[in-house]
């Protein structure tokens, strides 16, 4: 997983610029005739990861015509490690769908499990390397709230994952450790259980780090800086897709501060970025939060680190511009370890020109 980003260029932002680090991390692709003993940087052709420099392993992309494995980013840059204090919508957030769903966890004993998979990687584990959103389907099942990938708004035995209380105390766990750190979760909710989903975040422990809906910004203004939400422990944003949670249980209704694009195959097409329909138009002026989706609609592992090429920068670029030059600031992947491991093209590059006015130019 890596992200090209040129430093210079950081140099240049003022306290009003905004700062777009869409967690395509690091520098310039540099491109090197040979190297071995952890002299390889990203994209160096290497035969074993420690041919690889500190933070990257030894891959390949087979979907991209790579015959030769070369060194690939582990782990995201966090926004805030490069430039910090800016108000949180100022920045971009790797962000993984169905971040519950992952490859190999175990089904409910005697049961087959029929459903797609969307990650390969632990929930602690996406938050060590860089995540900072997830995306769960929260369900009642077997008298309690799950995460299952289903349909018809119904979890059923073969497509159950786990209860979710564990996966939100994987969350506190990293939350406690990392006290600087802010985590965003988007339920896709199917929780019918009053007061469900309060009891829920209560009983993980998560509720002293609630960002209370009371303090988001509603008119499209700034949010408090990361600084501040930080100072407060205001550091887990939770939005729920039922709007009648926002007055019930206190949980934001996600497309009232957040603008999306469609997700699935609509969201991966070239060319276009279709406004999701239960999001406000992107031309609102009343929220000023992003989430981008892109993932298609059947996840293929074997074809992530291609869809996470070069068509992710286009598919940015085209997004900004549907978006009135707003940049997204959330961007949600399926297997994100595969996040641009293909690349070669020194013109893959989201620079970022930030400008006396705050504004962006990209090239």
């Amino acid at each position: 997983m890596t992200c090209f980003m040129d430093h210079r260029d950081l140099s240049r932002a003022t306290a009003t610029g905004y700062l777009f680090l869409l967690l395509l991390f690091s520098s310039f692709i540099n491109i090197w005739s040979s190297c071995s003993n952890g002299s390889c940087q990203v994209v160096d052709s290497c035969s074993h990861s420690t041919d690889c420099g500190p933070g990257l392993f030894c891959g390949n992309c087979p979907a991209l015509g790579k015959t030769q494995p070369f060194c690939i980013r582990g782990q995201a840059t966090i926004p805030t490690s490069v430039i910090g204090g800016l108000p949180f919508n100022k920045y971009s957030w790797l962000v993984t769908h169905n971040s519950f769903s992952i490859v190999g966890a175990p089904a409910l004993p005697g049961v087959q499990r029929f459903t797609f998979y969307n990650q390969e990687d632990t929930v602690t584990n996406q938050l060590k390397n860089g995540v900072r959103g997830l995306m769960l389907d929260m369900y009642d099942f077997n008298g309690d709230i799950w995460l299952c990938h289903s349909f018809r708004g119904q979890c059923f035995n073969f497509t159950a994952f786990q209860p979710a209380i564990n996966t939100l105390r994987e969350v506190e766990a990293f939350l406690s450790k990392n006290p600087s750190e802010i985590v965003t979760i988007i339920i896709e909710d199917y929780v019918h259980t009053p007061k469900g989903l309060t009891k829920l975040f209560k009983n993980a422990g998560l509720d002293k780090y609630w960002f209370p809906v009371s303090k988001m910004p509603k008119k499209g203004e700034d949010w408090p800086t990361v600084t501040e939400m930080v100072k407060a422990n205001h550091r887990l944003l939770v939005f729920t897709s039922v709007a009648s949670k926002e007055e019930e249980e206190g949980i934001a209704y996600q497309w009232k501060y957040l603008l999306e694009n469609e997700a699935g195959d609509p969201g991966v097409q070239p060319g276009s970025c279709p406004n999701r329909k239960e999001s406000q138009p992107f031309n609102s002026k009343t929220a000023s939060l992003f989430l981008m989706n892109y993932f298609p609609t059947y996840p293929v592992e074997d074809e992530a680190c291609k869809e996470h090429s070069a068509r992710l920068a286009d598919r940015i670029r085209t997004c900004y511009k549907a978006a009135g030059s707003m940049m997204p600031n959330f961007l949600a992947v399926n297997f994100y370890l595969d996040l641009v491991t293909g690349l070669d093209e020194k013109e893959f590059l989201l620079r970022p020109m930030v400008t006396q006015k705050g504004k962006f130019v990209l090239d």
